[in-house]
């Protein structure tokens, strides 16, 4: 083009005079006309045109951040549905009781970043001992602690009371921020904790935990019966 103003020694008012000679050039390129940031005029004769086109750029960053985290959340989900995935192959392939409980416990430590997993199995367990299985012969009758919790048989996540904490890891109580806490039918509960007190949040990924549940119920369930 021969207009001296896109020449490529154009100063700030070569392009405003530019624009005043071509008024249509933003219609022609709306592209651009979204990247510029415009003034907004406060006056009472602001221009309806410059608000309405600052809006407009607004909502759509508003839309790409939420776009954004909505596309985050489907990959942490897909990694998480992964790893579930892997926890139930674990189990499958397991040959005795003591070797899948020692699976899922691998797995949950590895897999999902933990730093602590507690199995509390109530009555007969027939596994050997191991710092990550709490015996509670009683029963759950013998852990009142948890029997809000056991009575919802429902996942839970965040921070529990240094009580619970107590029970279910002991001495590494302290070092517990945050915990996802799973019950297993009749036959006790499994708890997963990080010294991280982000990890495990309120309400965050119950269907996961559920489904973790789930499989570790399913397993001992069928150790019970006999593998």
């Amino acid at each position: 083009m021969s207009d001296p103003a896109l020449a490529d020694t154009l100063h700030a008012s070569d392009v405003a005079a530019y624009l005043r000679r071509h008024p249509e050039f933003l219609s022609d390129y709306p592209d651009l006309a979204a990247q510029l940031t415009l003034p907004r005029e406060q006056g009472p004769v602001a221009s309806l045109a410059v608000y309405q086109l600052q809006s407009l750029r607004e909502k759509n960053a508003d839309l790409e951040r939420q776009l954004a985290g909505l596309i985050a959340i489907a990959a942490e989900n897909e990694r998480l549905m992964q790893r579930v995935h892997e926890l139930n192959l674990a189990v499958l392939r397991a040959t005795t009781p003591a070797v899948a409980a020692r699976s899922v416990v691998a797995r949950l430590s590895e897999d999902f970043q933990t730093d602590q997993v507690r199995l509390m199995l109530f009555g007969p367990i027939g596994l050997p001992p191991a710092d990550w299985l709490v015996h509670v012969p009683g029963g759950r009758t013998a852990v009142p602690e948890f029997a809000e919790f056991l009575a919802h048989h429902e996942p839970v996540s965040g921070r529990l009371s240094a009580e619970r904490l107590y029970r279910l890891f002991g001495d590494h109580a302290p070092e517990i921020r945050s915990t996802a806490v799973m019950p297993l039918g009749e036959f006790g509960i499994l708890a997963i904790g990080s010294g991280d007190p982000d990890h495990f949040q309120p309400g965050m990924g119950t269907v996961f935990l559920k489904m973790i549940s789930a499989t570790v119920t399913a397993a001992l369930r069928r150790s019970q019966e006999g593998m």
